[in-house]
């Protein structure tokens, strides 16, 4: 025991909390019997171990005077070891504080982190007796400390373009970052990656998860880690392989400034609907030795998990504390950290207080309701793995959503699918027939061709079937759906007359992308050719394969780069292309619709005419504002003569903004009246002149 004065302290905030003269102590376990505090010294050694003394409200709490910012604890939780009753407490094992702030260390991989016997032949009903302190990292006690400087950006969602990136993948390889800075928040706030976000035109930066990460134990054994980082086992603590040596949080919060700085919102990828634990086999880190009961999901048979997300637990979100945790992480990245919005992971799953997906779950209202969550971005992967999880549409108000739908629909139809006009109809025009309740805008749905989880937009075009062979599961892991298509032969060519189909299709993609209504996504390095050779489910490969390159860039990337810029730059500078309301048709003058469909022959397109399986090319008009566009669509090889259609008894004059089928994005383009031939797998953009 320790000659340190031990006061009782206080069961608020939960966590470590230094006032300046010593740190507050309080965790929330509602069925521990005993809690030690374990303090270590830099190199590692267990000091001290104090009781905490007080029990108040479900909350184990102590005062250490003294104690200063730098401390390095951990916690030993007493209780039943009762798997079948859903109890999994282990005293041998050193537990991560839910609320620390940074960890010191690194998890080593050991038999010890388990807290039942290995090998045993009643596997995790014998608990383990081996201490687990040596193999953890240790939490630390952080002082508060400054918060952001600059102003956030606080852009309006239907201004909004998002750019998702990879800390290190985005920074890896770029020559124009100092080496020791590649891979960290630092790397992220040189000029030179900041620069290249702003010229793209995009307006946040949506980061992949950055909460402290496990490896998973099979991945560091097969030499892979776990890239993307959705393995998290803490929500306060950044993680400290992007924290450059002898920094902190401080340099994630400059890092936000910066992007602040010059406009750019920032927006982070989170994962509280699992954790790191796993399943019953998984290891004892931090929840499952706290209060498993209480922190996870438990099936009927209570030694199991109720699993809904495919990682072996689903964090019980409907718990009051388990929601409490969420939402104070939450608020902490927001105030004391600068972060814009959230995108959540497998956001289903937060929305079951029991088993079913509920609109008005626990989370949802909470965060609905929360004076400073419901001001920021929110973003749903509306999905899980659980019965009914699958959820597009279905989130509250507030909320925006990956809109896979969109993701499918445009690969298919630009991939040349029969019966595909339907599909592109409804999702140009902001996928009304899915969000538009409840006073819900075309921004909820977030549109992408290509995110993280698939193929980059160069292997969408390259490959027909995924190769994922470097993830050592012999090619079982990752989407067999792809809708890709590699326009003649596999991968890499030198082929010009394959070349130039691909970077059609390409150019394609990405103006159907910034013309349509909703918030658009591109994903790090679409925009300069990134390729994965083919892998699509490249969470494990921290190396080239993930990283953009950015110094072996062709030239036809060079001037696909230049022609994304464009097409992101006509959607700023135009409203009809980021409308805050959807379209249904309605009249904004005599004879002219607000949107409208027509046939290459210049007639208005009919009920009927939306059911030939055939037809592959459709014009689309929005108008509002004094303005008319007119898009106009062909997915079939060859290209098809277009008669403009008439406008309020009348036919117009229009100037072309963009043809993807040469790459041409010029507002000074000749004016065209009657008729013009849509290219090939081309779109073209045209904008009234009188």
């Amino acid at each position: 025991m320790t000659d340190l004065k031990l006061g009782p302290g206080n069961p608020r905030p939960l966590g470590a909390t230094y006032d300046g003269r010593g740190v507050n102590f309080a965790l929330f376990s509602a069925n521990a019997t005993r809690v030690d505090l374990c303090l270590f010294d830099q190199g590692g050694t267990e000091t001290e171990r104090i009781t905490l003394p007080e029990y108040s409200d479900e909350v184990w709490h102590g005062y250490v005077p003294g104690l200063a910012p730098g401390q390095l604890y951990g916690y030993r939780v007493h209780g039943p070891y009762a798997p079948r009753d859903g109890h999994r407490f282990n005293r041998n094992k050193l537990l991560l504080d839910p609320y620390a702030k940074a960890y010191a260390g690194q998890l080593i991989w050991d038999d010890c982190l388990f807290g039942y016997q290995i090998g045993a032949k009643r596997t995790d009903l014998i608990k383990s007796k081996t201490d687990s302190a040596c193999f953890m990292p240790k939490c630390v006690v952080v002082a508060d400390g400054m918060r952001p400087a600059q102003p956030r950006p606080n852009r309006p969602w239907h201004e909004t373009v998002i750019y998702e990136a990879h800390v290190k993948g985005m920074t890896a390889l770029n020559p124009d970052v100092p080496e020791p800075l590649r891979g960290t928040f630092a790397g992220l706030a040189q000029p030179a990656v900041i620069d290249h976000l702003v010229k793209l035109g995009v307006t946040a930066l949506e980061l992949l998860p950055v909460h402290a990460i496990v490896n998973d134990r099979h991945l560091v054994e097969e030499g892979l880690s776990n890239y993307w980082g959705y393995n998290s086992v803490g929500f306060f603590a950044p993680a400290q392989r992007y924290i450059s040596p002898g920094a902190g949080i401080e340099e994630f919060r400059n890092t936000v400034d910066r992007l602040h700085e010059a406009g750019i919102e920032v927006i982070l990828d989170v994962v509280y609907n699992h954790t790191a634990e796993g399943n019953e086999l998984g290891p004892t880190l931090s929840f499952r030795g706290i209060d498993n009961a209480s922190y996870y999901k438990l099936a009927e048979d209570k030694r199991h998990y109720h699993d809904t997300t495919g990682c072996g637990n689903t964090l019980n979100v409907g718990h009051p504390r388990v929601l409490q945790l969420v939402l104070d992480s939450l608020r902490y990245w927001v105030e004391q950290c600068g972060v814009d919005g959230f995108r959540f992971d497998l956001a289903s799953a937060l929305a079951r207080d029991n088993t079913d997906f509920d609109p008005s779950a626990s989370f949802l209202d909470a965060i609905g309701q929360d004076p400073v969550l419901n001001r920021v971005k929110l973003i749903a992967e509306p999905w899980d793995l659980g019965e009914s999880g699958y959820q597009v549409g279905g989130f509250p108000p507030g909320w925006a959503e990956w809109n896979d739908l969109w993701r499918d629909g445009l690969r298919s139809y630009w991939k040349g699918d029969m019966g595909m006009l339907p599909a592109l109809g409804r999702r140009i025009s902001g996928s009304a027939e899915i969000y538009d309740h409840r006073g819900r805008k075309p921004w909820a749905s977030v549109n992408f061709i290509t995110a993280h989880d698939g193929f980059t937009l160069t292997d969408l075009v390259s490959y027909n079937k995924k190769h994922n062979d470097a993830n050592q599961e012999n090619n079982r892991d990752g989407h067999a759906d792809n809708r890709s298509y590699n326009w003649g032969t596999k991968g890499p060519t030198d082929d010009p007359v394959i070349l130039d189909r691909r970077d059609r299709v390409r150019r394609a993609f990405m103006a159907s992308l910034l013309f349509s209504h909703g918030t658009p996504m591109l994903q790090m390095g679409d925009e300069i050719g990134r390729t994965q050779g083919g892998n699509n489910n490249a969470f494990c490969q921290d190396n080239e394969v993930s990283w953009v390159d950015w110094t072996n860039v062709s030239d036809r990337d060079r001037a696909f780069h230049e022609f994304v810029r464009g097409v992101v730059s006509l959607r700023a500078q135009i409203p009809l292309l980021r409308t805050k309301h959807f379209l249904h048709g309605e009249p904004v003058a005599p004879l002219i619709k607000s949107i409208a469909w027509f046939k290459p022959d210049g007639e208005e397109k009919q009920a009927e005419h939306w059911k030939d399986p055939v037809a592959k090319c459709i014009g689309a008009s929005f108008a509002g504002g004094g303005n008319i566009l007119l898009l106009l669509f062909n997915a079939d090889a060859d290209p098809i003569d277009f008669i403009f259609p008439y406008f309020g008894k009348r036919h117009l004059r229009w100037r072309l903004l963009c043809d993807s089928a040469k790459g041409l994005v010029r507002p000074d383009a000749p004016i065209a009246t009657g008729k013009t031939t849509i290219p090939g797998r081309g779109l073209l953009l045209f904008e009234r002149t009188d």
